[in-house]
């Protein structure tokens, strides 16, 4: 694959020389848009590769879709990873930012478009006249131009990729009623549901969704970190045959569905197979992004390594672990305070076989859901405490968990990491540490860093008094933003290269 610097957002040449290479590292980064054909494809389509003069580019898929171009039915725009952009402080660019995270999840805004604008302002709190002002000065298209995007090729994966019935793709992708999904459809693609339905391959059985990645990915390294934390019962790992499952309830706006998905990664073509079970087809839209979310299928190794790779070589394919459900996640991390992996999988083991609900599977490793903060809020302390639970957790748990229930805290990868870390450590139990952790994991916040953490400390060589360590973690850890948090995993692996001092003769006085 040929090498080449990232190209700026204008240096239209050095895209359409990806183009030409079917560079796979420029996934999703951005869209040709083909005035031949009237079509936008992704960097890596095998079809012939059009004349530069034909080509348009654009930086997302609702940018080449309000210029009236339609998807590729052979890449398929909707299978590339998101691009996110996370190397400004500019308000507007941050409010962008937290706006188009929101909107990647379709539980978030179901039902009509106007209200559904209206709740995404008021929760970043502006105006949405201001909100639509700043998505046309920074993207070229309104958010409501990128919600309609975002659900129509969510749509257009599942007519393509299952056999959900028409109604509740439309149902599953947010559209308010079949109407207006049948005239979405034929507006913006010139298709009905089954010309599009004919375009799907139809050898996936109807439940085989595949999601893409920007290589390198390390699926190996992924599964591992998975596979130490792993819970009986509730998931399970085959690394040779680099295959993940595990059992899920997922709240899809104010419905609730249970059941389990499996996960077969395929290295070679830069891609995972997602297969779920019947009872989270109707949520598919939202468990796709959960599942891009906990594999970290969205990040950009060219952009982090272009950071890290110095300090790091070697760990250009680690991603960092998410998790598919957040409050899962923030439990596991308070019970793993101050323990070690596998003390803390012990305690989680437990809990889930003392409050979580059995489920029925076909496969006999998945056999129960991980307990519900309902659950645990109502829990009895001293059957906590027969667990191996110590109070001071037990505090915390139900904390968090009486939180969640109530809404006050939000723990899915949309929210603001800011926000929800000072949210974390108003919560008793919950320090530092704890908070930046779920942050990196749970909200896929790729800053996050816990200096207080000692495996950091060792590696980094650092010496004194546990404050002067902390304070030494935080400015070494400067360098690496805003991608700390590959940074923390990269340590951990043990990729760190200390840099040599600057030889002094080559300092200019």
């Amino acid at each position: 694959m040929a090498a080449m610097d990232t190209p700026s957002p204008v240096d239209d040449d050095a895209r359409y020389l990806a183009l030409c290479t079917r560079d796979a590292r420029f996934d999703g980064r951005f869209f040709t848009g083909v005035t031949s054909t009237g079509i936008y494809c992704r960097p890596v389509c095998s079809v012939r590769t059009p004349r530069r003069a034909n080509c348009r580019f654009f930086d997302g898929a609702a940018q080449a879709e309000r210029a009236g171009f339609r998807p590729c039915l052979r890449c398929r725009p909707e299978l590339a990873p998101q691009a996110r952009t996370w190397s400004t402080q500019d308000a507007s660019d941050l409010l962008v930012q937290h706006a188009s995270r929101l909107l990647d999840d379709p539980a978030q805004w179901p039902g009509d478009d106007g209200p559904a604008m209206q709740r995404l302002a008021t929760r970043l709190g502006v105006s949405d006249r201001h909100l639509r002002r700043v998505f046309e000065a920074r993207l070229g298209v309104s958010p409501l131009q990128v919600l309609h995007t975002r659900r129509l090729l969510a749509a257009k994966q599942l007519l393509t990729d299952t056999a959900l019935p028409v109604t509740a793709v439309a149902q599953a992708s947010g559209f308010a009623s079949l109407r207006r999904f049948n005239a979405a459809l034929r507006e913006r693609y010139g298709l009905n549901p089954t010309a599009l339905r004919r375009s799907g391959t139809g050898a996936t059985g109807g439940r085989a969704i595949a999601l893409g990645w920007r290589p390198p990915l390390d699926a190996a390294a992924l599964l591992r970190f998975l596979a130490d934390r792993l819970l009986p019962g509730v998931d399970a790992v085959d690394l040779p045959a680099l295959r993940y499952w595990r059992t899920l309830r997922l709240h899809n706006g104010n419905a609730a569905h249970t059941g389990w998905f499996g996960l077969q990664f395929e290295p070679e073509r830069h891609r995972v197979w997602l297969h779920a079970s019947d009872g989270l087809l109707p949520a598919l839209p939202a468990l796709i992004w959960r599942v891009r979310a906990l594999c970290d299928l969205d990040a950009d190794p060219l952009a982090i390594d272009a950071v890290l790779g110095a300090h790091f070589p070697g760990g250009t394919g680690l991603r960092v672990p998410g998790a598919i459900d957040g409050f899962e996640l923030a439990v596991r991390a308070v019970l793993g305070q101050q323990v070690t992996v596998a003390a803390a999988r012990t305690l989680a083991a437990r809990l889930v076989a003392r409050f979580g609900e059995p489920i029925a599977t076909p496969d006999a490793a998945l056999s129960r859901l991980f307990p519900t903060p309902q659950a645990l809020a109502g829990a009895d302390p001293a059957a906590l405490g027969e667990l191996g639970i110590v109070r001071q957790r037990q505090a915390a748990i139900q904390a968090l968990a009486r939180a969640v229930d109530s809404h006050a805290l939000d723990l899915g990868p949309h929210a603001d990491p800011v926000h929800t870390v000072q949210a974390l450590q108003a919560l008793p139990g919950i320090g530092a540490w704890t908070a930046q952790y779920i942050a990196m994991r749970a909200l896929r916040w790729p800053d996050a860093w816990p200096a207080g953490d000692i495996a950091l400390h060792n590696a980094l060589g650092l010496q004194g008094t546990t404050r002067e360590r902390e304070r030494a973690c935080e400015t070494a850890g400067q360098a690496w933003k805003p991608w700390r948090s590959y940074a923390v995993l990269r340590t951990w692996a043990g990729l760190h290269t200390p840099q040599p001092p600057a030889d002094p003769a080559s300092i200019t006085p």
